[in-house]
């Protein structure tokens, strides 16, 4: 019992503080992610009300007033976040005014003290009933990262996390709905589950490289390129692979931009949204391919110095990226050659 509450605890003490992580980052980089703490926060409270009801009964029937309130934010909040990388944006105002309007008239009016029995056949069911329709509502921004499924597409990191927190929410949603089939607490440890899932999937993904999640490409959102712009640097972009200069250890994107005679945020931009991956990728992905060369016509050098040759600045970089990229180790790679 202790370690069951402990689990379905520490998703929403998790939560609790991811919800002012996200605070404090929007006000130094990115509003639109007042929605993500904020969805993450109602989401918290409305978990942490089933843990003590769950375990603790007698607990204050205000607070479970609170707990189900929440619940009716999770869905306009999920919405606002997704649209909020979109081209056109949503009033936020009317999918939080009249929510919030509507559960203070209810919390005055028919108090859960009082009123359990409303509560419970109606209003309740109206809650899940909104949170499922802001679900559907929502599943529109889910439709590109579909399509790249479908066309096998590369996946951005902003499409991992998108899908994550839409799936997230729907399993959360789905977990309490079921709850009278299953139990009460399968919600709480539905989020903790879902918090910890999406968090080590982000890490994984982002482990080697320089952004976050939450600072992904989007940032050039409405600063394309120019044509003229755009073909000079294809011009000159080969001068990379030309000249190796990826083989230099420490070779930066602002290495890169001044042998290119172009800033650095314009060179980034063209990496990212031209070539679809980060400068760090890219550069892996020429110092693999540079390797492979090696070790199909180098056999007197160990494979660890060849990696050094190749512009890699250790074995476990080298060996974990040439596994990434050719799903093979160098040494099962040159073995697989040599036949």
């Amino acid at each position: 019992m202790t370690l069951l509450f402990f689990f379905s605890a520490l998703g929403a003490f998790n939560g609790f503080l991811l919800s002012l992580y996200f605070a404090i980052n929007a006000k130094k980089k990115n509003f639109t992610n007042y929605f993500l703490s904020l969805l993450l926060l109602v989401l918290s409270i409305r978990i942490i009300k089933s843990v003590f009801f769950y375990f603790t009964p007698h607990i204050s029937n205000i607070f479970i007033q609170i707990g189900l309130s929440a619940c009716i934010m999770i869905g306009p909040l999920l919405y606002l976040y997704l649209n909020s990388y979109s081209d056109k944006k949503a009033n936020w105002k009317i999918h939080v005014i009249p929510y919030l309007v509507l559960m203070t008239a209810l919390g005055i009016f028919y108090p859960y003290v009082e009123h359990q029995a409303i509560w419970s056949r109606w209003i309740v069911c109206g809650i899940y009933l909104q949170w499922f329709m802001y679900i559907i509502l929502s599943f529109k921004y889910m439709l590109p990262i579909i399509q790249k499924f479908k066309k096998k597409e590369n996946l951005k990191n902003l499409d991992v996390w998108f899908l994550s927190i839409y799936l997230g929410v729907l399993f959360i949603w789905l977990a309490y709905t079921i709850a009278a089939y299953t139990s009460y607490i399968v919600g709480a440890l539905s989020f903790t589950f879902v918090l910890y899932l999406i968090v080590l999937l982000l890490i994984f993904r982002n482990s080697n490289e320089s952004t976050t999640f939450f600072e992904e490409k989007e940032k050039y959102k409405n600063k394309e390129i120019d044509k003229n712009t755009l073909q000079q640097i294809e011009q000159k972009f080969s001068l990379i692979l030309d000249k190796e200069l990826f083989l230099n250890p420490n070779f930066t994107l602002e290495d890169a931009a001044k042998e290119l005679k172009i800033t650095k945020h314009i060179l980034s931009q063209y990496v990212n949204e031209i070539l679809g991956k980060s400068f760090s990728s890219l550069i892996k992905e020429y110092r693999v391919e540079k390797a492979k060369q090696l070790l199909e016509t180098e056999t007197n050098y160990t494979i660890e110095s060849l990696g050094y040759d190749s512009g890699f600045n250790s074995k476990s970089t080298f060996f974990t990226a040439f596994k990434k990229i050719t799903g093979l180790t160098p040494a099962e790679y040159q073995k697989s050659q040599s036949k």
